[in-house]
């Protein structure tokens, strides 16, 4: 079935090919693996993203793989590939799980949510209320605690399980029946596969370029989280070489006669110049082309009257916000309906396609799920139950079934949260209706799309505004539904984390068994952690600088948006304008028809309408200085392909020694900060 796929993008296929045996890479050392990751990467990356705004993240699933490789070369052994992948897979999957005990115990008493009368709103299983909090101070061991921390784990262990269900058919649906090549498959791929090579001659350059990338790390690690760390647990006050989370030139260069309301500010993150070599080429310059518009735009909307609350001398965040209120909420609705209308388009034809091939055309027995001369019914029905033994493949059914348990109970949860009052009849309960709608209507579709999208040409989009729209619509008045664990999720994205575990011959049996093994660890380890950090200082505080700049900001835009179903007036509905979003969708699809036509490349067509929201710069810059090095001057010296992989290697090691600058740094501010605690 012919694909339109950007040229650029066909280069990520030929990376790395599905192996023709699969083994299970579970064992002992999964097991070994997993205590480790547990005490030690999980304090990591909370602290690292209190302080810097980062995580340990992939930096933190390279360290453990290179520290369990080198410890098993010493024992005369080698991890295989798929091992390394489960390893990989494990501390990807607890550092990527939301736990947001720190957050929580900050909204529920931050100057945002006390301001816009939210604060009193939020219910008692998210975090207890602010009188609570200063009664008994910096703890979660407390009574008051143990609702919100039983319905969290509640959540996260339905979501582990819900993980293998909609987004697994999804995998295998686009992967195994449309056979779409997921170009960003092999970025994870090529990682492990540097390390399962080292004890092999052939493949050394893997292991030479992930060892320049650590080294790289080490170094910059040192200077933007090391120092800061060591000095802050000594001193009590960190020193930054380097600006943290970035530099603010907004109030200088943003005036009343000179780029008025233009937020500008500065990212002195070495590791963005490498991910912009690995980025593709032509989103990075889309990006830039697109911020290059706001950054002309945002005087002239202030000089006709449409950026009303911007004032001089405001910081990026305070101007960020301003903006996001007076005009960019409702243009980025419409954009984002342009993006989705996009989308579409290389999504609706194919599948048409395909269902015309379904009931008219018997698929080839070389195909992944062909059934000989099956046709119409018989050949979907066997591609439903069809499961690759080899592969430890479950089938699209059950990956449904799956599906339809996970969301019923969200469904049954949220309305067993939010019953309403008997006294009203009821009348103020949230319509469960619209929780069906959610989950068995948005959901899959949205899904397929996305799935579709990524797996086509690594992208991604989302129908703007869908939850805080039938919320409004829904005339429900109060701030619960805000909290509740609405079946409103997106699927898409997990069918190229299972390509990628194809890519790497491990059985899916192995992720199976990891997820039961990391489970317990990771609601052990969050909440000891988080409670050790919040004990040694407030947080937010001068002790996490990300937390003091970007935490007031993520507590006004939660708190505007739960104005709108609240009684009383409505800063949030105040702030959408329904021309406004006509102008944002109607620019987004003339610009899309316009570089279309002009035959320019895919990803700049995205990058452009994407860009045409508010954004500011801090990443752009350094992404683009990296997308320009690599574009024309490494490029030429090496071979297009093998720059790639030299490149995606290269990030891999860089991650890999910020990580371990990272690991010392929390130690030994936790250390440090405990010791001086305690008195001794």
């Amino acid at each position: 079935m012919a694909q339109m796929i950007d040229k650029e993008l066909e280069q990520y296929q030929r990376l790395v090919k599905v192996p023709e045996k699969f083994h299970d890479g579970f064992g002992i050392k999964t097991v070994i693996g997993a205590v480790f990751m547990g005490f030690l990467m999980v304090p990591g990356t909370i602290y690292l993203g209190l302080f810097m705004g980062g995580s340990l993240g992939g930096a933190a699933q390279w360290v453990t793989v290179i520290l369990f490789a080198e410890v098993v070369k010493r024992s005369m052994k080698t991890l295989r590939e798929q091992e390394i992948f489960v390893l990989f897979y494990m501390t990807g999957m607890v550092l990527s799980v939301p736990f947001p005990l720190l957050w929580n115990q900050y909204f529920v008493q931050s100057p945002a949510a006390i301001g816009f009368g939210v604060a009193t709103e939020i219910p008692s299983w998210v975090a207890p209320q602010k009188a609570v909090l200063d009664q008994y101070g910096r703890t979660f061991l407390t009574v008051e605690w143990m609702k919100p921390l039983l319905f969290m784990t509640g959540m996260l262990l339905i979501g582990r399980i819900d993980h293998f269900g909609l987004g697994y058919a999804l995998y295998r649906w686009t992967a195994h029946v449309e056979k779409l090549p997921f170009p960003m498959a092999p970025v994870g791929a090529l990682g492990v596969s540097a390390l399962a090579e080292t004890r092999q001659n052939t493949e050394r350059w893997r292991w030479r370029c992930f060892s320049l990338g650590g080294v790289l790390g080490l170094v910059w690690g040192f200077i933007y989280t090391g120092i800061p760390a060591f000095t802050g647990a000594v001193m009590g006050s960190p020193v930054k070489i380097v600006p943290i989370p970035w530099l603010d030139l907004t109030p200088a260069i943003s005036t009343r006669d000179f780029l008025p309301a233009v937020p500008l500010n500065l990212l002195f993150d070495f590791s963005l110049i490498l991910v912009g070599m690995v980025i593709p080429f032509w989103a990075i310059m889309g990006g830039l082309v697109g911020w290059i518009i706001t950054l002309i735009a945002n005087p002239m909307l202030y000089r006709s009257g449409m950026l009303t609350t911007w004032r001089p001398n405001m910081g990026v965040v305070d101007t960020t916000f301003s903006n996001h209120m007076d005009f960019y909420l409702s243009f980025g609705i419409g954009l984002m309906l342009a993006i989705f209308i996009v989308g579409l388009v290389p999504v609706l034809k194919p599948l048409m396609g395909l269902f015309r091939k379904a009931t008219s055309v018997s698929p080839s027995a070389d195909d992944d799920l062909g059934a000989g001369n099956l046709r119409g019914v018989s050949w979907l029905k066997h591609v439903v139950f069809h499961r690759n033994r080899d592969r430890g493949d479950l089938s699209i059914f059950t990956g449904l079934a799956i599906y339809f348990v996970s969301t019923t109970a969200y469904i049954l949860i949220c309305v067993w949260m939010m019953p309403g009052t008997k006294e009203n009849g009821y009348r103020d309960a949230f319509p469960w209706l619209f929780f069906m709608g959610f989950g068995f209507i948005y959901q899959p579709i949205i899904s397929y799309i996305n799935a579709k999208l990524t797996g086509l040409m690594g992208q991604h989009v989302g129908l703007p505004m869908v939850r805080e729209a039938s919320f409004i619509l829904s005339g429900y008045k109060g701030a619960t539904i805000w909290f509740a664990p609405i079946p409103l999720n997106d699927y898409g994205g997990a069918a190229n984390g299972f390509r990628t575990l194809e890519l790497t011959g491990t059985k899916l049996s192995s992720i199976i068994k990891t997820e039961f093994l990391v489970f317990p660890i990771l609601v052990l380890t969050t909440i000891l952690f988080s409670e050790m950090i919040w004990r040694l200082a407030p947080v937010p505080s001068e002790s996490y600088p990300y937390t003091q700049e970007l935490w007031h900001l993520n507590a006004l835009n939660s708190a505007l948006t739960i104005t709108s179903t609240m009684d009383g007036s409505s800063p949030f509905l105040e702030a959408i304008k329904p021309s406004v979003i006509g102008w944002g969708m109607g620019l987004g699809l003339a610009a899309f028809t316009l570089l279309n036509f002009l035959n320019l490349p895919i990803l700049l067509v995205y990058g452009v309408v994407r860009g045409m929201g508010q954004t500011s710069p801090g990443a752009i810059i350094p992404e683009i200085i990296g997308a320009l090095i690599g574009r024309f001057y490494l490029q030429r010296k090496f071979d297009p392909d093998m720059f790639k992989r030299y490149m995606m290697i290269l990030l891999a090691g860089f991650s890999a020694g910020v990580g371990l600058i990272g690991m010392a740094a929390v130690a030994f501010a936790l250390i440090a900060k405990s010791t001086s605690t305690l008195g001794y």
